[in-house]
């Protein structure tokens, strides 16, 4: 081939190259924002398209503050109904410029029912096109699932999967270009969403954050409904929120220095062992000291609920966490015994999901009966604790769970002990090559605590190290092929930087060295220790 000919055959490539970029900006620009009304997607109807100026987006109700620094976006909003019971409402915001090219997916606490504009925002913030949905329903509690079992399907996990479906196609639509990766991260019921889309649908996200996943969720509502059964049946035994103090103080003196930081956090409260017997009252009863029957409900929320044989039926909550606004008032004994009767996670799931029975009252649970009950009806629908995830691994995918220590909503055991059925069922090999764990010592539910509990999940906007953020942590495992072994959490006062520690991948543990600030995390290491008993 001579040097014309070359020249010839380059000219035409570089033609050929020009030719397909110009077509594929003519397709990005075919579809206008607007223009999306008009899309027919399979039992949906879109109910919104509109293009929202930067900084103009201001949910009713809500104030525009957090909104303020958003680009400009096109905002789809619609309804799926999958079934006829069904009326998923969704929403899905598409960045007007700078597409990352990649999708992220929004999950939902509680009982979902609402649309997360907090978790579109700094989503669509930092690139991506982004969806949510409310599942089916409005409302924080379930009354909307009484004797709809289609809704609790949708609320279980076909509104999840149905608006990611939609959402790709929507992307596709108006950038002309389906999104090269996907992504999905939430907390507490969107952990379990999360671990339901690994599970079920594994073609859905490349990458999935799993936070605090109410994964077991029958067992899980079950074992809130004897704690509350053992605290409340008889007054005597009823543990008040002002006694919570005198307990997280002799947990934190008997444990706290055990992992060789005195920092009132407990970095593995399992390996504690306080005996909740030393809190016995020597006179009369205080606030300072327990009652035989208070000790007797402390010990059974310490080791969780057990069936005839012996076997445990969900893990127990971990000492040490017991105070502050995310502590054991706000989820376990309540502020006053008025207060946790209507504990809504278990008192409005046995009422409306298991019995469909508004009138259920928890004072006749009985654990064995009931626990059964709730298994057997809403184990297939709501509980993502299939330990095979074969085939999310074979497709590239990867997943990152975390976990506080301090939990009082959901026992932080449970979490490790998914982890480690899924190696019991691929192996260890297997399992350690697309999941990680990472346990946060001092963290309460998704948030808050002593310890340092801020590490991303896409709401910290300002992060751009993937040692900070989980999210970013998770896309450098994905498309670049490099696993995370630990990530760097924060604990911020009043806006000011307190505390930072590593938080190491599932089973180490962050140790101190030995010199230098205790606050810092450079002077940390992880290490791994025997394992738990």
């Amino acid at each position: 081939m001579n040097h014309h000919q070359t020249s010839r055959r380059n000219g035409s490539r570089m033609l050929a190259a020009l030719l397909l970029a110009a077509l594929a900006c003519s397709a990005v620009a075919a579809a206008t924002c607007e223009s999306l009304a008009e899309l027919k997607l399979p039992n949906t109807t879109i109910t919104l398209a509109q293009s929202v100026a930067a900084g103009a987006f201001a949910p009713s109700g809500s104030a525009a503050a957090p909104y303020k620094d958003l680009p400009a976006f096109c905002r789809v909003a619609g309804v799926i109904k999958p079934s006829n019971d069904s009326d998923i409402k969704f929403e899905v915001w598409l960045p007007a410029a700078n597409w990352n090219g990649k999708f992220h997916g929004i999950g939902n606490g509680g009982f979902a029912g609402s649309i997360s504009y907090t978790g579109l925002a700094p989503a669509v913030a930092r690139g991506f096109a982004t969806a949510s949905t409310d599942t089916g329903h409005s409302g924080g509690n379930a009354v909307w699932a009484l004797n709809h079992p289609e809704k609790i399907v949708d609320y279980g996990y076909r509104a999840i999967h149905e608006m990611t479906e939609k959402a790709k196609l929507i992307i596709k639509a108006f950038y002309g270009a389906a999104p090269k990766r996907s992504y999905f991260a939430s907390c507490s019921n969107g952990g379990r969403q999360a671990l339901m889309e690994a599970q079920r649908y594994p073609n859905d996200y490349d990458g999935i954050i799993a936070g605090a996943p109410a994964n077991d969720f029958t067992h899980i509502l079950t074992g809130f409904a004897w704690n509350m059964k053992n605290t409340l049946a008889d007054p005597a035994s009823y543990i008040s929120a002002r006694k919570l103090k005198a307990i997280e103080t002799a947990v934190l003196a008997a444990c706290d220095a055990r992992d060789g930081v005195k920092d009132g956090v407990l970095d593995d409260p399992t390996k504690c062992g306080f005996d909740p017997a030393t809190l016995l009252c020597k006179g009369e009863e205080t606030d300072e000291c327990l009652n035989s029957k208070q000790i007797a409900a402390l010990k059974q929320i310490y080791a969780g609920p057990r069936d005839a044989k012996g076997k445990l039926i969900i893990p127990g909550f971990t000492p040490g966490g017991e105070t502050g606004p995310g502590g054991w008032a706000g989820w376990i004994t309540g502020a006053t015994p008025t207060a946790a009767q209507q504990f809504f996670f278990s008192t409005q799931a046995f009422k409306n999901m298991v019995y469909n029975d508004a009138n259920w009252d928890f004072k006749t649970f009985d654990l064995e009966r009931d626990g059964k009950v709730a298994q057997e009806k809403l184990a297939p629908v709501l509980n993502a604790t299939d330990p095979n995830l074969k085939a999310f691994q074979a497709r590239g995918g990867k997943l990152i769970l975390y976990h506080g220590w301090n939990d009082a909503a959901l026992p932080p055991v449970n979490t490790i002990n998914y982890v480690q059925s899924v190696a019991a069922k691929l192996g260890p090999k297997q399992t350690d090559s697309f999941v990680r764990l990472f346990m946060a010592p001092g963290v309460q539910h998704c948030a808050g605590g002593p310890g340092p509990d801020t590490f991303g999940q896409a709401v910290n906007n300002n992060h751009t190290d993937a040692q900070h953020d989980l999210t970013l942590a998770l896309e450098r495992w994905v498309e670049e092929g490099v696993a995370p072994a630990q990530v760097i959490a924060t604990k911020r006062v009043n806006g000011q930087v307190q505390r930072t520690r590593p938080l190491c991948a599932y089973p180490q543990i962050a140790r101190y060295k030995g010199s230098g600030s205790t606050d810092d995390a450079a002077n940390f290491s992880c290490v791994t220790e025997p394992k738990r008993k």
